[in-house]
């Protein structure tokens, strides 16, 4: 019961995570106007601070979960992004605000690093349990665009970071009651891993690697800028938050599913043959968004995020499959250091690259972006001739 309350709360957490990275995107032109900033263009780099630290604290927090343990950080995680969401609602200026916002982008590195790991360790199906984690995590994109359209419209942009930061502080209490004690840290476990010639496993880290940067490059794009990009190409929700978030949250929510059914298939059928197949299909549906407005291009978008929250589970899945747990949380938090350090430049250059092009050029470059995942999904091994390099080659203790 208590691993299940835990779990259930390590789940929530990934919701948390997500939807305050993402409060701001919703509401950055409302901020904007309240701090006197001409265009939200113009206040887009301000959050570059969160998503820098969100990708360069993750390889500390790895660490730190490796080798302090994974409760401890967890518990870290929920009581800091959740005061540090109060203090972004206590900001009054635009550097105040970037200060508060890198601030959370550090708590908030902890998670992917070591939420994810800690669930895994308890699995037998990693495939589906990373599906349902990358669900929840996604489904918390969907509450930050319908709760902040809400409190923009009925309250104010404030009120849209208090609430879940409140959320956040209750949930660390819950889970210092729930979260059984470890029995020693990941690192000083006498588990072993799977042992694959250094080639092999130096070839699967940057396949893995790059993956990540790719994906994490359209899934930073999108979910910051798919509010703008609405807006932009229709026009009668400029003066709408409400239904916005709410047209937003539609599109997040039915994404978040395409999760679910990916975790299915990892643990039916060879990764590199599941990733190839959604993969293959993101460049077209960028192309099309490109040329397309109205409730064409919202149409076009739903296609796009499914594809683009589909393609997420990858990463964690190579983690989880060919990564032993007393080394995860460190193996993933280099992952995500280089991806999301590279891709938060993404969210920098996401104003003054719109300001500059539009949204339609932007589109295009995402869908060479995609290609590019492509190329880099055909050089990942095959699982067949993974098992046979980890037959040939003995496995070492942790």
């Amino acid at each position: 019961m208590a691993w299940r309350i835990t779990s259930l709360l390590l789940n929530l957490g990934h919701a948390l995570d997500h939807l305050m990275l993402l409060v701001f995107a919703t509401a950055v032109a409302t901020i904007a106007r309240e701090f006197g900033v001409g265009r939200w263009e113009d206040l887009m780099p301000y959050t570059t601070g969160a998503f820098v630290m969100f990708g360069v604290g993750s390889f500390p927090s790895g660490r730190l979960g490796d080798l302090w343990g994974r409760r401890a950080m967890m518990l870290v995680y929920f009581f800091g992004i959740g005061g540090s969401a109060l203090l972004i609602a206590l900001t009054r200026n635009v550097w105040q605000l970037a200060l508060a916002l890198g601030v959370m982008g550090t708590f908030a590195s902890i998670y992917h690093p070591v939420g994810i790991p800690m669930l895994l360790r308890h699995t037998s199906k990693p495939g589906i349990t990373i599906g349902i984690n990358g669900m929840a995590g996604n489904l918390g994109i969907a509450v930050a665009a319908i709760s902040t359209g809400f409190f923009m419209q009925y309250a104010d942009w404030r009120t849209a970071f208090i609430v879940p930061g409140l959320l956040s502080i209750a949930c660390g209490l819950l889970f210092m009651k729930f979260a059984p004690v470890e029995d020693g840290a990941p690192a000083q476990r006498s588990v072993r891993q799977i042992g694959l010639p250094p080639a092999t496993r130096n070839r699967v880290f940057l396949v893995m690697t790059m993956l990540a940067i790719t994906s994490t490059i359209l899934f930073n794009f999108t979910t910051n800028g798919n509010g703008e990009l609405l807006k932009a190409r229709l026009p009668i929700l400029v003066e709408q938050p409400a239904l916005l978030g709410m047209l937003l949250a539609f599109v997040y929510g039915l994404s978040s599913l395409s999760q679910l059914a990916v975790g299915r298939l990892i643990d039916r059928f060879p990764i590199r043959n599941v990733m190839l197949g959604i993969v293959a299909c993101q460049g077209p549906v960028f192309l099309l968004a490109a040329f397309s407005q109205g409730w064409t291009l919202y149409l076009a978008m739903i296609v796009f995020m499914v594809l683009v929250f589909g393609s997420i589970p990858f990463a964690d899945a190579i983690i989880a499959r060919f990564v032993d747990d007393s080394i995860r949380s460190r193996v993933s938090g280099m992952r995500l250091a280089v991806s999301f350090g590279v891709s938060s430049m993404v969210v920098w250059a996401l104003g003054p690259a719109v300001k500059a092009v539009g949204f339609g050029f932007a589109l295009l470059a995402l869908g060479a972006v995609a290609i590019g995942s492509l190329l880099i999904t055909w050089q990942l091994p095959d699982e067949q001739s993974i098992r046979k390099a980890s037959a040939g080659h003995s496995p070492q203790t942790a």
